[in-house]
Parts: structure tokens; C-alpha cells; sequence
């Protein structure tokens, strides 16, 4: 069985009297990819940002490697080897792709820049800076940014969002060769069918909870789902 790297357990949040969570749980495996999929509004981004510290949950505890955090935070899990992607990651403006992309590897990486260049198709973009680039050559770049730093567990929120099928592509096997190197992922967000073809897991967040459905395919035969969810997407 694959060891769990992270587990966020029955966490419950509130926003303004409405109460977003109630007992949600997700969970990161070594060398797979986890994918949490529901409706808007349903706490997807918000358990990802309790999970790094960014959000503080009223109940639950968030696991990583072993250890119990009931007040986590992303500085001291970074330094642990978590990596968060949001849905908008902070690109700098002052340098072009290459120079970001270098300062990372000579700060986190070894031999990797290369490699995640080519895996992410980067090659012909690296002299631009990142207000050139589209909407999903600025998402390749900014995975880039994760991948150099060979995180032990990634969060990625949304990454295949507005993407051109040329760019979900690109992202999605890059995600599964990070995954082979043994790296424990998560997933969330709305395009269903680029999230189905690389994850390993699907965990459906309904009602303030969560339901772990297992492989993408038991979890097209799983009826609620297929009628409240993915009947919703089709």
C-alpha cells in the first residue's frame, strides 16, 4: 500500500455564519494523484488552503509526514517538502521565465531544469516574461516552478482551468511523471474530464463533506455521483 504522506481529517469551517465544512477529509498517497471534485462553493480550495496553513479550520487536524499540526504552516510544511499551487500563482514581473526558473533550481533543485523545461514544453518561452505568456503557458510555467523544487507532496488547485486541450495535455503528463518519481498529489477543481484521466482517486465533496469513491472508473459507477455531479458537467 502506498504511504500516506497528508491527510486533512473531519475538518469544519464557517464563513460568515454559513458553515462551508462540516467533517471534510482528504488524503495524499505516495506516488498517486488524489482529485477532489464538486460544485462551486462546495470548500474544494478551501480544505486545500487549510491543509498548507493559509486557512484555519474551527475543527480537525491535518497530518504530514507523521507528524499532527492542528494550527499548520505553509513556511515550516515547505520546508518539509509541501508545495501549494493555487488557482492564481504569484509570478514575478522583474524577470523573464529562465531567470525565475534558475533561481529556483539553484535555490531547490539539482539536475532537474532541464528535464521539467522539456517535460513542460517551456523551450521556446523562457526568454519571455510572464505577462507575455498565455493563460496556459503562464500555468506550465508557474508547475515548472513546483516541479524544479521536487516536492515530497503538491497541491494544485484548478491546474487544467481555462487551459487550450494542447496545455491540459502537457500539465496532466507532467502531474503523472511527477507522480512516478513517488511524489504524493491533489488535485481539485471543475474540468472533470482532464482530472479523471490522471488521477488515481476521486474524493466527491458534497454537503460539507467528503465521500472517497477510489478509481475513476468505480467511481462512474457510483449512482449519486454520476446523477448529482457528473450528470451536472455533462
Amino acid at each position: 500500500m502506498p504511504e500516506e504522506i497528508l491527510a486533512v481529517d473531519s475538518v469544519g469551517k464557517t464563513f460568515g455564519g454559513r458553515q462551508v465544512l462540516k467533517a471534510a477529509s482528504f488524503w495524499a498517497k505516495e506516488g498517486r494523484i488524489t482529485t477532489l471534485l464538486g460544485r462551486n462553493g462546495c470548500g474544494k480550495t478551501t480544505m486545500l488552503r487549510i491543509a498548507v496553513g493559509e486557512v484555519r479550520p474551527e475543527t480537525g487536524v491535518i497530518r504530514y509526514l507523521g507528524k499532527a499540526y492542528t494550527r499548520p504552516r505553509l513556511a515550516v510544511l515547505a520546508r518539509r517538502g509541501l508545495y501549494y499551487l493555487s488557482e492564481r500563482p504569484r509570478l514575478p514581473v522583474t524577470w523573464c521565465v529562465e531567470t525565475q526558473l534558475q533561481l529556483i533550481n539553484k535555490r531547490f533543485g539539482g539536475s532537474s531544469f532541464g528535464d521539467v523545461v522539456e517535460t513542460l514544453a517551456l523551450g521556446d518561452h523562457l526568454g519571455k516574461r510572464f505577462h507575455q505568456l498565455s493563460g496556459g503557458e503562464s500555468r506550465r510555467a508557474a508547475l515548472a516552478g513546483a516541479l524544479i523544487r521536487e516536492p515530497t507532496c503538491l497541491l494544485a488547485d484548478e491546474p487544467f482551468a481555462g487551459m487550450a486541450p494542447k496545455d491540459q495535455l502537457i500539465i496532466g503528463q507532467a502531474l503523472r511523471k511527477l507522480a512516478a518519481t513517488g511524489t504524493a498529489i491533489v488535485t481539485a477543481g471543475h474540468d472533470v474530464s482532464p482530472l479523471l484521466a490522471v488521477t488515481d482517486e476521486v474524493i466527491w465533496c458534497v454537503a460539507g463533506t467528503t465521500h472517497g469513491l477510489g478509481a475513476p472508473e468505480k467511481a462512474r459507477t457510483h449512482r449519486q455521483f454520476v446523477r448529482e455531479y457528473l450528470g451536472w458537467h455533462s
